[in-house]
């Protein structure tokens, strides 16, 4: 069969026994980065050392059908540098085939950064949605948060230091200043920080610079309470009243939950 292990995000402390001891056994394991899964072994005392076999992004079309043949006469661990594999990590096509190839799939539970950061996050967990990584280019990020603008449960990003602070400051444009959120960073490790606040607070702490593994945590949209007429009408008010027709959309959408896109647009359609 094939087992999809999850491996620690941070603490080596979090290792289940039951990786131990799937480590100990295994002949093959396909890890998204074969250096990174031997560090794991000397780091866990695991004495075995099984045929590792990478299995990334690049490869993982190309492999999944010789992965599932191997997995129909021994068992094949499927590891991910951090996490459970499938989660924005290599192995969802190669469990997709074997499904079809009718081939056992199963799970070694534990850690989870999208969990873990929605735990802490202190905003709701009865219902939420994994958004994953965040697009790179500004205009796709902004058009992502677009369609997400009346979500009504927490979402959950992936972001890199390097590019949080304008996540932020575009969220905080498209799903209004005063919406809640949280940023942990290098979660189980030594300097494990969660900052929460406003998504405008969040975006000025993150300008002074951040460093470590992030994740991102949202408060969904309120519900609807303005009708979209209304609303529009709304925008046109506070264009009459001087204000540019972008900010009017974007102020009225914060507080209404309607897409700012939408009201720009039926505003712009109504002024000819």
């Amino acid at each position: 069969m094939i087992i999809l292990a999850a491996t620690p995000i941070g603490n080596l402390g979090d290792a289940s026994r039951r990786l131990v001891e799937a480590l100990e056994a295994a002949t093959v394991v396909a890890a998204e980065d074969t250096r990174t899964t031997q560090r794991l072994l000397a780091a866990l005392g695991v004495q075995n050392r099984p045929r590792l076999i990478a299995l990334h992004d690049h490869n993982e079309k190309q492999r999944a059908a010789e992965l599932v043949e191997l997995a129909r006469d021994e068992d094949l661990l499927v590891m991910s540098d951090a996490g459970m594999p499938t989660v924005s990590d290599p192995g969802y096509g190669l469990v997709v085939a074997a499904v079809e190839a009718e081939v056992a799939v199963t799970a070694l539970p534990g850690p989870s950064a999208v969990l873990t950061a929605l735990a802490v996050s202190g905003l709701p967990t009865d219902r939420f949605a994994f958004e994953g990584f965040v697009p790179r280019k500004p205009g796709e990020r902004r058009t992502a948060f677009e369609a997400l603008v009346r979500e009504p449960r927490t979402m959950v990003f992936f972001e890199a230091p390097s590019r949080v602070a304008g996540t932020l400051a575009d969220m905080a444009a498209v799903f209004g200043h005063d919406r809640r959120g949280s940023v942990s960073r290098e979660l189980t490790k030594l300097h494990e920080q969660t900052v929460r606040g406003s998504l405008t607070e969040l975006a000025a702490w993150a300008d002074a610079g951040v460093r470590g593994e992030l994740v991102i945590v949202v408060a969904g949209a309120l519900a609807v309470a303005v009708a979209f007429p209304d609303a529009v009408t709304q925008v046109l008010e506070l264009v009459r009243a001087g204000t540019r027709l972008k900010d009017a959309a974007g102020e009225v959408s914060a507080h209404t939950g309607h897409s700012s896109r939408e009201l720009y647009q039926a505003a712009l359609a109504v002024r000819g």
